[in-house]
């Protein structure tokens, strides 16, 4: 058996499959370990990929060449674009998954990596050489050695779970805890705390009433997550179902208060704020009369459903009973209870933007580890820590993506740059150059980037290549096309636009509101010739995308334009160059705060909380600028 590797991923959930593909398809001679390989990449809470901000992760996994919007694509039971009726900055795909067909597709995709070999076995303790990883030992005394190792160890570090007054030791329901590193690391310097993470109820769909629910049903367009050409969606699509707590719910959940463990003192630890718990909610929000919740399936086949909006932690009994209150809940039927779980977690500020320790070379953290919250976050994290891994392992240049160019940049720099109080999650509002990071576009920011470094295919590539030529096509074709008045004005009347009195370019007709590509196919001739003759399999994106190029122009340049402007910060490198304690000028709190986080430039010095842009000022002046 090998037992020297390039790189060492530990944990196989949604980052560590991420980072193992990443550095194994770069070539690295990887391993992947993990606890159980039957349960590889699960879904630990809800059964769906993508949203609010983490669509637009997931499609840029999947633009660098990564994996988890193929997977979810394969996988997928319901599709949804979310945001439509705002602008495409915000619009963010989503996807119920089957939970059991995840699993099976990642470990078909690990199966079938060239390089990457997997273990099935418990990491308890971290090899080091001075300040340097050499590898892992395993609770069989079995030893790895390795130029670089990445933990991605999720929620499993000292995991402890709650339910009631109950407390169970382990990483997720029925899983064992994982002791050791965390100890390890703390005798290395690491500064770590605790975090805590819910999850729901399960309920058998046999027992549910869905007469007295709402249904929402999926999108049958062109949608999904993948850039690769479009197939399909191979499993049967199945709706979720919307119901609501009420006044008698809420009665019994504040009966149990005096037993949940968020408010008799037994979790100390920081939830999520933005995924609170059921109980969290009717305290939080005491005069709301009711509380929306997701009835969601955790399969194409199955019967289990997921009711999103109820984490709970509280006593079973009272999940229990305040579950029969629930419109089409009355006679229902549970597989589990809710619980909540304790975890450790390093202040992120201690890694670089290379997600690389700064207190051990070549260690690498990625996903919950890290403080953050979501799947999406996580193998976001995952995929750039593998990058990271090889090319250390082989004397490369460091992979980094700023800000203005992928929200995965936007999220390592906040960790690393802000640090965090609470379970990080990504929002658009998190972004300032939201136009320039869309959905859409991910594969055009990217994928040439990942293809440079060896990681996108060559398959991706071209594809990408010919989706650039087909777009630039189309925006041509606009801008050289006439419409006359009588071809176009019943369309602007029946559209509430103002009617043409001469022939105009196509191109500014898709500016107005009003218009779009397919309004204008059905009535132009011109265009419909044209869409029927893009080669692509993918006409559809291909058409989307260009009218949001034309329709969003100004918006795009203008954008680019600041983000070039304070770019000009990033290029100004202050690592190392300061001994921040002994400039006086500074502030007391900027002192502080420069000198734990040590900044490489002066762009990322900015965005540090408590810098005021007088410090920043100080900086370019001592900095020569």
């Amino acid at each position: 058996m090998v037992q020297t590797y390039d790189v060492i991923v530990v944990g196989a959930g949604h980052a560590g499959c991420e980072a193992a593909c990443a550095a194994a398809n770069m070539g690295s001679k990887t391993l992947l370990i993990t606890m159980d390989m039957n349960k590889i990449a699960q879904m630990s809470c809800n059964p769906a990929v993508g949203g609010i901000a983490k669509g637009q992760i997931v499609r840029e996994i999947d633009a660098l060449g990564g994996f988890m919007g193929i997977v979810t694509d394969a996988t997928a039971i319901q599709f949804r674009m979310l945001n439509r009726s705002k602008g495409p900055a915000m619009w963010s795909p989503r996807s119920q998954s089957d939970r059991m067909q995840f699993i099976i597709k990642w470990r078909e995709i690990l199966d079938k990596t060239p390089n990457l070999h997997i273990w099935q076995e418990a990491v308890t303790e971290l090899l080091f050489e001075a300040d340097c990883i050499k590898g892992v030992k395993t609770q069989t005394n079995t030893t790895f050695h390795s130029k670089t190792v990445v933990l991605t160890n999720g929620t499993f570090l000292n995991g402890l779970m709650h339910i009631g007054k109950t407390k169970i030791v382990g990483g997720r329901i029925a899983e064992p805890s994982s002791y050791g590193i965390t100890e390890q690391l703390k005798e290395k310097g690491f500064v770590t705390s605790r975090m805590k993470t819910g999850t729901p109820v399960r309920l058998n769909g046999n027992t549910i009433d869905f007469s007295k629910m709402v249904e929402q049903k999926g999108e049958n367009d062109f949608h999904k997550f993948s850039f690769l050409d479009y197939k399909p969606r191979p499993l049967p699509q199945r709706s979720c179902w919307i119901t609501y707590t009420n006044d008698k719910t809420h009665d019994i959940l504040r009966k149990g208060l005096k037993d949940s463990p968020l408010y008799n003192g037994q979790i100390k630890s920081i939830g999520p704020r933005y995924c609170p718990s059921i109980e969290t909610k009717i305290v939080t929000f005491e005069g709301k009369s009711q509380h929306q919740l997701f009835v969601e399936p955790e399969g194409a086949f199955t019967q289990e459903f997921y009711l999103n909006g109820f984490s709970s932690s509280l006593p079973i009994e009272i999940q229990f009973a305040a579950l029969k209150t629930i419109p089409g809940l009355e006679h229902v039927q549970a597989y589990r209870p809710g619980y909540a779980i304790e975890y450790d977690f390093f202040d992120p500020t201690q890694i670089n933007h290379t997600l690389e320790t700064k207190l051990v070379k070549n260690l690498f953290f990625a996903g919950q580890i890290n403080g953050t919250t979501g799947y999406e976050e996580a193998a976001g994290q995952g995929l750039m820590a593998g990058i990271n891994a090889h090319q250390n392992a082989h004397n490369g240049e460091p992979f980094v993506l700023s800000r203005n160019e992928a929200y995965i940049g936007v999220l390592i720099d906040d960790l690393v740059t802000k640090g965090v109080d609470e379970p990080y999650r990504m929002f658009t509002s998190r972004a300032e150059y939201r136009i320039l990071l869309r959905q859409d576009d991910a594969d055009m920011r990217l994928t040439e980037k990942s293809y440079k470094i060896g990681l996108a295919t060559k398959e991706r590539f071209s594809l990408l290549q010919t989706k650039k030529s087909e777009v630039e096509s189309f925006i041509d074709f606009t801008k050289e096309t006439s419409v006359k008045p009588q071809e176009i004005n019943s369309v602007l009347e029946t559209n509430n636009s103002t009617t043409l009195k001469q022939s105009t370019k196509l191109y500014d007709l898709i500016l107005r509101p009003q218009l779009n590509i397919s309004i204008l196919e059905n009535f132009l001739p011109s265009v419909k010739e044209k869409v029927s003759k893009i080669t692509s399999s993918r006409k559809e994106e291909i058409v989307e995308a260009a009218e949001i190029k034309i329709k969003y122009s100004g918006y795009i340049e203008r954008e680019k334009m600041i983000a070039d402007k304070l770019q000009r910060l990033e290029n100004i490198s202050i690592e190392n160059k300061f001994d921040y304690e002994n400039i006086q000028s500074l502030s007391i709190e900027a002192r502080q705060k420069l000198s734990k986080i040590n900044p490489k430039n002066i762009g990322q010095a900015s965005r540090i909380p408590g810098v005021s842009p007088n410090d920043i000022n100080i900086l370019l002046i001592l900095s020569g600028r």
